[in-house]
């Protein structure tokens, strides 16, 4: 029986070598044309999403703490990397630059991160040099403007409005006052240091460009030159030129019924603040009642209730300006209570406040604060600009010139006379070279007198 089967061919060896490099050739260019490709970029993808998958179930089925192993040429996170030779591994850069932020107040807070080598942490922990927050604050204290030039960068109508000025400012002497307005300021900052919400604010902190004493040749009368901006007084009260006020007034905590200007009451209507202060030491004496009331809590109630009660007695007795109504400037109250300095502006004395080209006729009505200048009735805020409220300045600019006539204050001091206070500075203005040609000064309606 015969059979029909194919007798397989067998190469040589050395044919065998040959096609075998061949089909490695083959394989090879292939493979390169897939991964230059957009088809090998979808291979090498999926192959990516593959190993990935298998690696999340072993750290899964390993509790999260398997440790991948990675490549030399694997890019190391920023935690993990050795930017230093001298950090070990797993330590932070240190910032090369440094940041700078703008706080609330102004203040430009530069912030740098620096880092060391140090000892075991548990040595460390108990060094409280390891772990410091150091902080400085610079400031540069300011000059004050002396040349006519310099006087008239901020205000550059005063000259015509008081061409008198042109001989006085050469001559003019930086005021002491002026000095120890930036000491007060200084070292109110330097008590407040650690407390940043407490700090002055740049603003506040530069609010004064000058205080200049002057003096006429020809007359010898003193005027008292500053130059600031304007801040708001909201203050005051009088029975008998306002009986009503708002209840919202009447019940606040925070609106005081006194000005340092004041004279003896003459009407027969109370003062429409006494309601609320005696509102306040009914409340007080109700309070003290309570035999839960704390020790501490009660001896701050007896104080008040002393505090609350002088008041009373002082609005029964005299009548004050009103920042509503009066048109009226503050100066610092370590001022107004010098009598020794002769170019010192005391309580009542005349003043003339200048914004742009129009004059302003007051008097010195309050006293404030000794490290803050440039304050002003809301009446006056008002005329110089209509948004002008108690939370909302009329000039954040250093433009406005208080013009001061020291001891010049009447006596004994009255209810507010606007035609006589104009009256009596355009009198004092012409001790100093009157006014200039063409200039007159503002005249104030009276907004209480019934037409």
């Amino acid at each position: 029986m015969s059979r029909n089967r194919k007798r397989s061919v067998r190469l040589p060896l050395d044919y065998r070598g040959v096609i075998l490099g061949l089909g490695l050739l083959v394989v090879g260019v292939f493979g390169l044309l897939v991964l230059l490709t957009p088809l090998g970029g979808k291979v090498k993808n999926g192959l990516g999403e593959i190993v990935r998958k298998r690696s999340a179930a072993v750290e899964k089925n390993n509790g999260g703490e398997a440790l991948m192993k990675r490549g030399p040429a694997e890019e190391l996170s920023p935690l993990e990397s050795d930017p230093d030779p001298k950090f070990p591994r797993g330590t932070l850069r240190p910032l090369s630059d440094t940041n700078i932020r703008s706080l609330s107040k102004g203040i430009n807070l530069k912030v740098v991160f620096d880092a060391e080598e140090g000892e075991l942490a548990s040595m460390e922990r108990d060094d409280g040099d390891s772990y410091l927050a150091e902080y400085s604050l610079k400031v540069r204290m300011p000059r004050p403007a002396t040349s006519l030039s310099e006087v008239a960068l901020t205000s550059p109508h005063l000259m015509e409005l008081f061409p008198g000025l042109r001989d006085m400012i050469p001559q003019g002497k930086v005021s002491a006052w002026y000095r120890q307005l930036y000491a007060n300021k200084s070292a109110r900052i330097k008590s407040n240091i650690g407390r940043l919400s407490e700090i002055l604010s740049r603003h506040n902190f530069y609010d004064c460009e000058t205080i200049l004493n002057l003096r006429s040749e020809a007359t010898g009368q003193r005027l008292f030159l500053m130059q600031a901006e304007m801040d708001v007084v909201s203050d005051g009260s009088d029975g008998d030129r306002l009986p009503q006020m708002p209840d919202a007034i009447v019940n606040s905590t925070n609106y005081q019924p006194f000005t340092s200007y004041r004279w003896r009451k003459t009407g027969s209507a109370p003062n429409p603040m006494i309601a609320g202060w005696e509102n306040r030491i009914g409340n007080a004496k109700k309070e003290l009642e309570d035999p839960s009331v704390g020790k501490d809590r009660a001896a701050w109630l007896r104080s008040r209730m002393k505090m609350l009660e002088a008041g009373v007695a002082d609005m029964k007795f005299a009548s004050f300006l009103i920042a509503e109504y009066d048109p009226f400037i503050v100066i610092p109250t370590n001022i107004v209570k010098d009598r020794r300095d002769p170019y010192a502006p005391n309580i009542g004395d005349f003043a003339v406040v200048v914004h742009g080209r129009v004059a302003y006729p007051a008097i010195v009505g309050d006293a404030g604060p000794t490290y803050k200048v440039g304050e002003a009735s809301l009446r006056m805020a008002r005329e110089i600009n209509a948004n002008a409220t108690p939370y909302s300045r009329p000039v954040s600019d250093l433009t406005v010139t208080y013009l001061v006539f020291p001891r010049s204050a009447d006596d004994p001091k009255g209810a507010p006379d606007y035609g006589r206070w104009r009256a009596r500075c355009e009198e004092l203005i012409n001790k100093v070279g009157g006014l200039g040609e063409g200039v007159d000064l503002h005249q104030w309606r009276d907004l209480l007198r019934v037409e």
